[in-house]
């Protein structure tokens, strides 16, 4: 029976994307810059691929967070300071935490069937608010923020840490659920824990793991173990 999850946060239980693009119209707004479409996506475009920089080892969070904002105000022709930029950004992004449409009623689902611990890549200011301010830390047991404890998915090592420091921790009775094959799949197959990967837009081809499209899809499988 599985009584201790290991949940990720963003694009498994927040609307990352959704949070990320108000975060940045907001920002884009107060700076006098009226944003555009096309805008916010080629933002999504460049904040994704250092993200998959900082997992594959490349980058620091610290470099990340100020050079993605460089990289996206010069493609602009803009002379703001990237440092400023990202502070403010941070500040807006920070008052999010929304949830996808049934997300809360499944981390309710799993708090009846043990204890629920959140492992995030995120930065401790922002995950910490929006952990906050959408209500989920009243349903976590405890939560592992890469920055806070200064490793990341999917590090074998980030993985250790979480077992190491969650009371009574047994591998056999614990699942992790994410949505992403490059940090959350292998950072739990590092150490033997059992994974459920979340995609609603399905299957991904060749993935041959545990796979739901649905929260009741998920504890249905967490309900077969």
């Amino acid at each position: 029976m599985k009584d201790i999850f290991l949940l990720d946060i963003d694009e498994t239980l927040f609307d990352f994307p959704r949070e990320e693009r108000e975060a940045l119209w907001r920002t884009l707004k107060k700076r006098g810059i009226e944003p555009t479409e096309e805008m916010l996506a080629r933002y999504h475009e460049i904040n994704e691929s250092y993200w998959k920089k900082l997992e594959r080892g490349e980058i620091t969070r610290a470099r990340l967070v100020v050079e993605r904002f460089e990289v996206f105000l010069r493609e602009y022709g803009r002379a703001d300071s990237p440092e400023e930029f990202s502070r403010e950004y941070f500040s807006e992004f920070a008052s999010g935490g929304c949830f996808y449409p049934g997300a809360e009623a499944f981390v309710k689902a799993l708090k009846g069937r043990g204890r629920i611990f959140l492992v995030t890549n995120g930065a401790t200011f922002t995950q910490t608010h929006r952990i906050a301010a959408s209500g989920l830390g009243k349903y976590a047991d405890g939560v592992f923020i890469s920055e806070t404890i200064g490793i990341k998915k999917p590090s074998e090592a980030y993985a250790a840490f979480v077992e190491a420091h969650i009371e009574g921790y047994e591998r056999s009775r614990a699942v992790w659920v994410g949505d992403s094959l490059t940090s959350d799949a292998p950072c739990a197959a590092s150490r033997g824990i059992d994974f459920i990967l979340y995609r609603p837009s399905g299957v991904p081809e060749g993935y041959k793991g545990l796979c739901a499209q649905s929260y009741d899809g998920v504890l249905a499988l967490i309900d077969r173990m």
